[in-house]
This record gives structure tokens, C-alpha cells and sequence, in this order.
């Protein structure tokens, strides 16, 4: 983790397969294409982000075969429960890249594995952080407000997103409350 508590591009492939496996049971070439997948989705091909190896976690002992052979499924270990805890408690950067857009991806894809009261604790810290964007936003624009060419056209555009990600979130941290 970074020194703020929250992921490293690397945690953020090892949120997915124990998030993954905290749902079921698959084979190894599996879980590798699910991971692969959303990631790249998401995020786009990175070799920063697919360095990590499923295999390590079964190193770590956070993942163990259930079974002999190569087809044998994956399970998710205590540790690796506890590893997956953790990860989903982790921070949000403020900033709005492609690998935070993982993580926040991935945080919602597990967010039902916690409890409530931790869901909540999750979308607040989601939306402190969206906050925080829209203001470092704000104020580059006002900073700019003046110059030539189009970037304040390009900021109100990032203002917009930013806001509308903020009220969805609040939103959605009022639903999870009515729960």
C-alpha cells in the first residue's frame, strides 16, 4: 500500500482474484482469464497490472488447491479472507487515473462482502475522495479561467463527471443506509 493506505496497482489484481474466489471455487486458467479480463476492461492491457502471479497467492498462502492436478479448483484460505478484508478497507486515491478506476470497480464488484456499516464506511471514503478531485478540478479551472485556448472547456467537462460521480454516490450511501 501507499504510504495514504491505499493500493498499489498490484493489490489491486490481488482484490480481484480473492474477491473472486470469495464467490467460488474455479481452476487456476480461470481465475486468470476473470482477472485478466475485468482488469483489462477497465483498465486497459498494463503490464504493471498483470505482473502480478496467481500463483504468488498460493505462495502467500491466501489461495490453496482443493484437490490434486492441474484442474484442481482454487480456494480462498482464512488468510486470504483476511488479505481480501484488507484490501477492501484500503483508501481511494483522489486522483481519477485508469488504475483508480480498477480499484473503485473492484471495491463495488465486492463491496456486498462486507458489512453494511463497512459499505458505508467505503462509499463515504469514495465520496470524500471524489470531493477532493472536484475540488483540486475547481480550482485548476479558476486558476486558468482566463487563458487562452480550451483547457477551461476540458476542466468544466472533468467538473461535470465529477460531480455527477458525487451525487451518484451520495445516493447510493443513502440507499445503503435505508438498508
Amino acid at each position: 500500500m501507499y504510504n495514504d493506505n491505499s493500493l498499489l496497482p498490484r493489490e489491486a489484481i490481488r482484490l480481484a482474484a480473492l474477491g473472486i474466489l470469495a464467490g467460488a471455487s474455479i481452476p487456476y486458467a480461470q481465475l486468470a482469464a476473470e482477472v485478466r479480463h475485468f482488469a483489462s476492461r477497465i483498465a486497459g492491457p498494463s503490464p504493471e497490472l498483470m505482473g502480478t502471479s496467481i500463483e504468488l497467492l498460493v505462495c502467500e498462502g491466501l489461495i490453496a488447491h482443493d484437490g490434486e492436478g492441474d484442474d484442481a479448483p482454487l480456494v480462498l484460505t482464512a488468510d486470504g479472507r483476511d488479505e481480501l478484508d484488507r484490501l477492501l478497507h484500503a483508501g481511494v486515491r483522489a486522483t481519477n487515473t485508469e488504475v483508480n478506476k480498477l480499484i473503485l470497480a473492484l471495491k463495488f464488484r465486492f463491496l456486498h462482502l462486507l458489512s453494511e456499516d463497512e459499505q458505508a464506511v467505503q462509499v463515504a471514503m469514495t465520496a470524500e475522495a471524489c470531493e477532493t478531485e472536484l475540488a483540486r478540478l475547481v480550482d485548476l479551472r479558476a486558476a486558468h479561467a482566463s487563458d487562452p485556448g480550451h483547457l477551461v472547456d476540458w476542466l468544466d467537462h472533468d467538473i461535470a463527471q465529477a460531480e455527477t460521480r458525487l451525487a451518484w454516490l451520495r445516493a447510493f450511501a443513502a440507499k445503503l443506509g435505508g438498508n
